[in-house]
């Protein structure tokens, strides 16, 4: 299959994405397009829209996604799971995407309303597995990417191969490149790129980088996700935490550092999850040299 982006960069440094999350109000909504305006000018390969838990904001996700495609011109990349929709319904919503102009799905199973670490349950007309979600897509002629999970999905019980079959599969279906989850080691990135690869893999792992700037953040993503905290991480921000610029900074440091360990590892894309804010993506990008 022909490789969807173009990692021959003039730099030879890795491309990247970013991502956002539907605002829940006007008020968020217009602080999005403030900061996406800052972060456009970064010139992302593309940028990614998420869908809450159990499918929560749907028609925000699309209704966003449909308008960066048409107000700024960038690849937009539509985040789609599987939760609450059955197979007539995620159908409906490649067509609302397609007909905005959206060609790129991140086909996802989704988390339930409580949480990744629930009983996942699909509903009746449904799919079980995220999978199937990518034959859809890319029955529909869509470009297709998926998730990876460096610190193994919170479903696999820590069973790293579990998560390289599932993705070779996915790749086998059609999927076309990947995005991981946060995670703070550059050596588990690594692991899991050299098993894929093992397996004769060419799939495309983007990393994804969150730039810490609230301690707050910091342990709710985690827990939410089920990404393990460095202790050394947790001792850094826990003696800065009573001041907010000094957190900023050493989120934006700790990001930085992984950021060029993963470049040195040969990393071809890094997807920054943004939190709505251009401040902390920026000073990384700056910093590590991609703009």
């Amino acid at each position: 299959m022909q490789c969807l982006f173009s990692f021959d960069t003039p730099t030879g440094k890795p491309i990247f994405s970013l991502e956002f999350f539907p605002p829940k109000d006007e008020k968020g909504e217009a602080n999005l397009w403030v900061e996406l305006a800052e972060l456009n000018s970064l010139q992302p390969e593309f940028v990614s829209v998420t869908y809450g838990a159990g499918g929560s904001t749907r028609e925000r996700t699309v209704r966003v996604t449909s308008e960066i495609t048409a107000r700024t011109g960038l690849r937009t990349v539509a985040h789609l799971t599987c939760i609450g929709s059955t197979e007539t319904e995620l159908s409906e919503i490649l067509e609302q995407y397609w007909q905005a102009g959206v060609r790129d799905i991140l086909a996802l199973r989704g988390d339930p309303p409580t949480g990744p670490q629930s009983e996942w349950i699909p509903i009746e007309g449904g799919f079980r597995h995220s999978d199937e979600l990518v034959s859809l897509a890319v029955s529909a002629n869509f470009n297709v990417g998926v998730a990876a999970f460096p610190d193994c999905h919170p479903a696999s019980n820590g069973d790293q191969l579990k998560d390289v079959l599932v993705l070779l599969e996915k790749e086998r279906r059609g999927a076309q490149f990947a995005t991981t989850q946060f995670f703070f080691s550059a050596e588990k990135y690594l692991n899991l790129v050299n098993e894929l690869r093992k397996r004769g893999s060419n799939l495309p792992i983007f990393a994804g980088i969150l730039p810490i700037t609230q301690v707050k953040q910091l342990n709710r993503m985690a827990q939410l996700n089920g990404t393990p905290i460095p202790p050394e991480i947790m001792n850094a921000f826990a003696q800065v935490e009573n001041d907010s610029d000094k957190v900023k900074a050493l989120g934006i440091e700790i990001a930085t550092k992984l950021c060029e360990e993963l470049i040195a590892m040969g990393v071809p894309g890094l997807h920054f999850y943004t939190m709505n804010s251009a401040y902390a993506t920026k000073e990384i990008v700056r910093r590590i040299g991609l703009r």
